[in-house]
């Protein structure tokens, strides 16, 4: 029987190695504008998204936005986004990408009341849907589907 990692790598998905935390949060390393970050994945969170605190680190182009943010425990969240910033997963990239903005306060205090490091962001259902995503959480490992 083939490995699901052969199956996908000849359906050109490439395989990017996930770190389980100490909150069994899969945690991965990721670049916005060409800046590296550490990032949650996080299947049901809807948007991408990175600390308002971080706008400069990432080089973002911050927009005022009428939304408000939900998760972990908070809600009602003031926002901002960010549009047009590339994303580089390992080999995979994605241009023109949009990010929400919000304050991550409450989750890395979270993280860090665990003994696991703060992030800079959130990895959300819409990058997995446009890389097609495959998780396999036993081995740890998320593979993205290459664009033609």
């Amino acid at each position: 029987m083939k490995s699901i990692r052969k199956i996908l790598e000849k359906k050109k998905y490439i395989a990017i190695k996930l770190k389980r935390t100490q909150t069994n949060h899969l945690e991965l390393k990721a670049r916005i504008n060409n800046v590296k970050g550490r990032f949650i994945l996080d299947t049901g969170a809807s948007n991408s998204c990175v600390g308002l605190n971080l706008i400069e680190r990432f080089n973002l182009d911050a927009k005022e936005s009428e939304t408000k943010a939900a998760g972990a425990g908070a809600t009602n969240m003031e926002t901002q986004q960010s549009e047009n910033n590339k994303l580089k997963i390992e080999g995979w990239r994605i241009s023109k990408f949009h990010l929400v903005l919000f304050d991550l306060s409450h989750v890395n205090l979270a993280l860090t009341q665990h003994k696991a490091k703060k992030v800079h962001g959130i990895i959300g259902a819409d990058i997995l849907q446009k890389g097609k995503a495959v998780i396999d959480y036993n081995n740890n490992v998320l593979y993205l589907k290459m664009k033609k």
